[in-house]
């Protein structure tokens, strides 16, 4: 990739500033992934033995920061065919890695020292671990003797992060990292995908070793399983066949087994309707018409009583999440549950499965798809077109909207609304968390798998940025907007350094609202609209000048503070392509987020606005 220069930069910032019409042309691309080898046995350090398991194992880049403990890794990397990103915070390393990986599929990569460099990896292994990322993280390790002395910049990152990870190793010889590497690879990538970290000290990196690949993996009892069982197949095909009221309950395990095209059939195949988490957007199109949207805290009217009033919900790569399920014992109280997921863990924790399905979700969706398929040759099947009816009334009357704000100001709905209508389908959509990721989830219509990437279990503010960063990495050619709020952009900005040094053009639009937004939607609903801590100053006394920021971080940087500059402004930032943008989108700051479902609340008292409680007549269901 090549990097701006400042005159470049320079260049970007005045086609910017004048809106220009025509979009310049991507000129960056990636190069292509180093396939796996098999490369001779050869005599190494420790240090030079990993950085040839990682070129063996495909991988293409790396995001991270050298330090003393994992510095002998930093010299074979430098003759490497593996891309290191240098990011400024090990945060961003992971939240890149993370990107890169929700993009493309493929196990993200991230490297940090010990001591604070490993922890601060925690807060973005613990993401991927709730969001079933693959993930490895790669931390160097005081030397061995030292190891439990309380050395300079020791810490048991290993201990530390043993709930959060799939699995971790602590490499004590140089001649296990090869093998080390392919299972922490294999098992990051396979079953339940999640983040793996490997702790190698630092005389175990310099110590000489052999390095021979493939290496034997030695993982006794690990052996997810991915075909379901037939007769529990059989029974659910039974149940769908039978239902008055089904639901078809979407989660991100969906997307993770590549399973979005036998969903669609096995939809359609059926005609149940299809509600889709905020972790599976995207799996099946927001445009098809029997997709209800995204049930839960901020879901529409629809999706949550489409799920509370089923007599089936048959749940597929989803887990029952509280703010899915709201409080949990008066959740769909009459409905028989099918669930199906390839971690057993999941099935029965939060909600009673009366119908488990460990597997795959594609060889589940694949075998439902037969099973459902002879059911109705043999006749079994009831019409739906009273539950329709229902759910469509529903849809009409309480469809995803906003109201302009009264006050004049810019309506934060509206700018992230127009955003996605400008960009399209085909660019991927970043969130940071709060009041922004609720309205990106709402207001922009995902039609395509791996285009919405967010941090849905951890909620983590300073996400999206080095999200964005890592998922442009992976996907150079598509366009990648992050939308950001203006306190989680305060969190991981120092990422677009990164982006415009190594040439990354992201696209940001920080929703400024000058607050902690979803904080003080709370702060106004159920404290009395005592604004405590919330106000940050971004609206106020401009602290900081978004604009200004970006362009001392090398970036272009744009502000709209109307509706009328806010095609004008999306437009001016889509035509470039050489350089990261950051739009400051200066928006009204009582906005809230609706539908809402208070937390620990039932979904039976979901809120359609403030003081307007959905009209139902029970004695409909």
């Amino acid at each position: 990739m090549t990097r701006p220069t400042p005159e470049t930069l320079a260049h970007s910032v005045r086609r910017a500033r004048n809106a220009a019409e025509a979009p310049g042309d991507a000129d960056h691309t990636r190069a292509a992934a180093t396939p796996a080898v098999r490369p001779a046995p050869a005599q190494v350090s420790g240090a030079g033995s990993l950085v040839r398991s990682l070129e063996a194992l495909g991988v293409d880049v790396a995001f991270g920061i050298p330090g003393g403990a994992i510095l002998p890794a930093y010299d074979p990397l430098y003759d490497s065919t593996v891309r290191h990103i240098l990011v400024r915070h090990e945060q961003g390393a992971g939240h890149a890695a993370t990107g890169y990986a929700q993009a493309t599929g493929r196990v993200g990569v991230c490297i940090a020292t010990s001591g604070p460099g490993a922890t601060n990896l925690v807060t973005p292994i613990a993401d991927a671990y709730m969001d079933s990322v693959p993930l490895v993280a790669i931390t160097g390790q005081v030397a061995r003797p030292a190891i439990g002395t309380d050395a300079f910049q020791e810490a048991d990152i290993q201990g530390i992060t043993l709930p959060i990870t799939k699995h971790n190793f602590l490499v004590q010889n140089p001649g296990e990292i090869p093998r080390v590497l392919a299972e922490a690879f294999h098992l990051a990538s396979t079953g339940r995908p999640g983040p793996v970290l490997v702790d190698i000290p630092k005389d175990v990196l310099q110590a000489p070793t052999t390095f021979a690949w493939p290496p034997t993996l030695d993982l006794p009892g690990y052996r997810p399983t991915l075909h379901p069982h037939g007769k529990q197949i059989r029974e659910a095909a039974r149940l769908m066949g039978s239902a008055r009221r089904p639901v078809l309950y979407v989660g991100g395990g969906v997307l993770k087994a590549g399973a979005t095209e036998g969903l669609r059939r096995l939809a359609e195949l059926t005609g149940i309707p299809v509600v889709t988490t905020l972790m599976a957007l995207g799996a099946f199109p927001d445009s098809h018409r029997q997709h209800l949207g995204m049930p839960g805290m901020h879901g529409t009217v629809a999706a949550v009583y489409g799920l509370q009033k089923a007599d089936l919900i048959v749940a597929l790569g989803a887990r029952f999440d509280d703010r899915v399920t709201g409080k949990l014992d008066s959740f769909a109280p009459d409905a028989t549950v099918v669930h199906a997921d390839i971690d057993p863990a999941e099935i029965g924790k939060n909600r009673h499965a009366d119908v488990p399905i460990v597997g795959d979700a594609r060889h589940v969706i694949d075998e439902l798809l037969a099973a459902v398929t002879a059911e109705q040759a043999a006749g079994h099947g009831t019409g739906l077109a009273d539950w329709w009816a229902q759910l469509d009334d529903l849809r009409e009357r309480y469809p995803l909207g906003y109201e302009e704000p009264a006050d004049g100001t810019l309506s934060p709905q509206y700018v992230i609304k127009r955003l996605g209508e400008i960009a399209g389908p085909d660019a991927i959509y970043v969130a940071g968390v709060g009041q922004h990721q609720m309205w990106a989830s709402q207001f922009i219509s995902y039609e395509k798998p791996q285009t919405w990437l967010n941090s849905g279990g951890l909620g983590t503010m300073g996400y999206a940025v080095p999200a964005a960063m890592g998922a442009k990495v992976g996907k150079p050619d598509t366009v990648v907007w992050a939308i950001d709020g203006d306190g989680c952009f305060q969190m991981t900005n120092q990422e677009l350094a990164t982006c415009a040094l190594e040439g990354i053009p992201v696209k940001i639009a920080v929703i400024n609202n000058g607050n902690l937004g979803m904080v003080r939607q709370w702060q106004t609903l159920f404290y009395g609209e005592r604004y405590s801590n919330t106000d940050l100053g971004t609206h106020k006394h401009r602290i900081p000048d978004f604009v200004k920021l970006a362009e001392a971080l090398g970036c272009i940087g744009l502000r709209c503070e109307t509706a009328e500059d806010v095609d004008r402004t999306i437009e001016a930032a889509m035509s470039i392509n050489d350089a990261p943008v950051v739009i400051d989108f200066v928006v009204g700051k009582d906005a809230m987020v609706w539908p809402m479902v208070a937390a620990g609340t039932s979904n039976d008292e979901i809120m359609f606005a403030r003081g307007v409680r959905p009209a139902f007549d029970e004695d409909e269901i």
